[in-house]
Formats: C-alpha cells, structure tokens, sequence
C-alpha cells in the first residue's frame, strides 16, 4: 500500500533542508512542514565533522517534525560531491518466451545485463537509469513492453559515489534515528522540480548552484544524458570577496546576498561617494560586482565545458537552466544569455502545493525535487532494493543497530 507521507532531506554546505508533504491520490504533493536550519561540518558536499553534521539535521529535522506534526521515521536523501561519477552503459537479453512479446521481468533482466559494469572496490552503484531501449535493432523506444522481438537492448546511465562519503552521510542520517528510502543524485532530483517535459525533450544543461558544490545534469530526448558536479559555487564566491575587499568571511557573505550584481555597475562616481557598509566595513559597489562578475563568467565556461559534445547549440537548443541558491546573484540569467549565446532561465520548484512560500525560492529545488522522485519512484527505490551490495548492507545494519 503506498505511504501517503514523504519526507526529503537536502544535506548542502551552506544550509540542512527537511520537507514534509502529502502525496495526494492524483500523486500531487501538499507541503505540510519545512525545517531549515545552517549547515555545519560539511564541506564541498561532503561530510567533514560528522557530530556537527548530525546536529544540523537533528536540529532540521525536529523543525520540520514540529511544523507538520508529523514524526519523520525515514526520508529521501540527496547526494552530490566532486566523488561522484557518470558514465553510459548497454545491456542486451534475448527475448525468450514462446510468443517473443516484451514483459516487465525481461525490463529486470536487461537493466540487471546493464549494471553489471566493473566498479572497484571503493565505489558503489547509486543510479542506474534506463536512457532508451531498442528491440531487434529498433532504436528510440520508451517503454518496449508489449512489443514483440527477439532481442532487447537498454542504454542506462550509470552513477558511481565513493563509498565512504556515502557511508558518513549514512552514519549521520541513521543515527539520528531516520531510516534512508533512497539516495538520490541531487542534480538529478532539482531536475524534477525545475524542469519542463518540453526542455527534457529537446535538450537541456541543469546547473544548480549551491553552496559547495556546482551539480551539472544535460537532458536530451526526453532522458538523461550526463551527470558532473564542480567543486566550484557560492563559497568560491564568497571567499574571493573576503579576499579582494579585505573583510571578513562572514561579512563578504552578507555584501554577496544584499548588494552583488554580475551586471555593470555605470554610477561609479556614485559609488565612490557612497560606499556600500557592512558591520562598519565600506567597500566599493564596483568592486564588489566586479569580483562577483569574473567568477560567475568562469563558472558559467566551467558549466559549458562539462557537456559531453562542443556542439552544444544543437545539443541543448532548450539552453542552461540555473537554479540552487546561488542563482539567486541579480542578472545572472542575462549574464549568462550574453556569454553564452544560449537562452537561460533561473529555475523555481513547481508541482507543489501547501505552505510553498518557504520554498519559492532556487535555494530548495534540490528539496522539492526529492520529493517529487520519491512520489515517482517509491515502488523501485534502489536503496530498499538492494542495488548496494550485501557488505555495505551489513555495514549499515551494524549502524542501525548501533545507535537505535
């Protein structure tokens, strides 16, 4: 019987997201809690200090807990990190019943055939995602099921995690007492919040910008295509204002919320005669949107040269598509239009309903997004089915038993 309640945990760099919502029978999602609170003992995605790490969750999650009025038990939860790694892969099975017609159980088989690729020791499987299916040669089809042949090919995108950043996300997630329905790409889960069927299909680049890390998904004929994550985002930003402008860290992040701009500033005479002040620093407008400006230009080529192909105008006619907190910097969509020669739009969470106000905002596609592959996905969650292997399951139930 299908849970009617979801949660979904977006552990990032800078801040530790809990969404609670209701899957209605139309398999719409109502928002009943949202927890928020600033990440600490994280690092580029990746979990640094595990006891601040599970303080920050704890603290997430029992704000979510007190909103909805709901007691979260277990949760979908988003993974990134410059350890995570992408590749395509086929399988191919004979279709062997008497009528050769295409049932689920060959789907199994096939997508078996194509998981079956080598991966050492310290990596472990997280997606594996059928991209298209091709029967007795034919190409380009979604769903072969009904379909008569006699061979079935499958071309699956294939994503690796270290297994130890795994294992500490784990170990601070179950230790706290919430169970894990699925680990999910976040790249791949703001997709589903900020993305049309439209851009899918005709060819789409997703970059969500967030704190740590930049994570990169390309869309095309409706599936997906490529998965990267750059180590490079909003804390870059941050740390080159603290350097240029000679202030502190923290205070170069609020200047970084309040006043950068990556468009020209032109009222330089302005701007000399008044300062921007921040806790009794006064640096210059210009400089600060300067600083600004020369590393977004970077990261927006850095987004650009992780496409598999250099002809990208074909590839992604739909363009680049920018959501994550950092997307919220003013005039990055037509920076990004003018550098890139391609459209570009910020990305927002749709297909939600409920106390959404929180979260109209780039900052929590990743959030939404897991939900929203929670209520698609939650009868083929590949960590309830075993895709990890036996070892990393006994670790894990070692963890469980440890700190339940």
């Amino acid at each position: 019987m299908r849970r009617h309640t979801l949660t979904a945990i977006d552990v990032g760099t800078t801040k530790v997201a809990t969404i609670v919502a209701e899957v209605g029978d139309n398999g719409g999602l109502r928002v009943t809690g949202v927890g928020i609170t600033p990440s600490k003992g994280l690092h580029k995605g990746l979990v640094v200090n595990i006891s601040e790490a599970k303080e920050s969750i704890r603290e997430s999650i029992r704000k979510a807990e007190q909103a909805s009025s709901f007691k979260i038990e277990s949760a979908y939860v988003g993974v990134t990190g410059r350890h995570v790694s992408s590749m395509n892969n086929r399988g191919v099975v004979a279709i062997t019943h008497g009528d050769r017609l295409v049932r689920g159980d060959d789907l199994k088989r096939v997508l078996a055939c194509a998981q079956s690729v080598k991966v050492p020791s310290d990596r472990r499987l997280l997606h594996v995602i059928p991209r298209t299916y091709a029967v007795d040669g034919q190409p380009g089809v979604k769903n072969p099921v009904g379909m008569h042949g006699f061979r079935l090919d499958v071309e699956t995108h294939v994503i690796t995690a270290a297994v130890t950043s795994v294992q500490n996300l784990v170990k601070c997630i179950r230790g706290i007492g919430v169970d894990i329905d699925d680990l999910v790409l976040e790249p791949i889960a703001s997709s589903e919040a900020v993305l049309t069927e439209d851009e899918k299909d005709v060819g789409v680049i997703l970059a969500d910008i967030g704190g740590g890390t930049t994570d990169i998904c390309v869309f095309k004929d409706g599936s997906i295509w490529h998965t990267a994550v750059l180590p490079v985002a909003g804390y870059q930003l941050t740390r080159d204002i603290a350097i240029g402008l000679g202030v502190p860290f923290d205070v170069a992040e609020e200047m970084k919320k309040r006043y950068a701009s990556v468009m020209p500033v032109y009222e330089a005479k302005m701007e000399t005669e008044n300062p921007i002040s921040q806790d009794g620093h006064g640096v210059s407008h210009q400089d600060l949107c300067d600083i600004v400006r020369a590393r977004v230009e970077e990261m927006l080529r850095l987004i650009l040269l992780e496409l598999p192909r250099s002809d990208y105008e074909t590839l992604v006619p739909a363009g680049l598509v920018l959501t994550g907190g950092s997307s919220n910097l003013s005039g990055l969509d037509i920076l990004g239009r003018d550098i890139l020669k391609l459209p570009v739009r910020i990305g927002l969470p749709t297909h939600i309903y409920g106390i959404t106000d929180a979260l109209n905002d780039p900052a929590y596609a990743t959030g939404v997004g897991l939900l929203l592959w929670g209520a698609h996905h939650e009868d083929t969650a590949t960590w309830k089915s075993g895709m990890f292997d036996s070892a990393l399951r006994r670790i894990l139930s070692r963890f469980k038993s440890l700190f339940r």
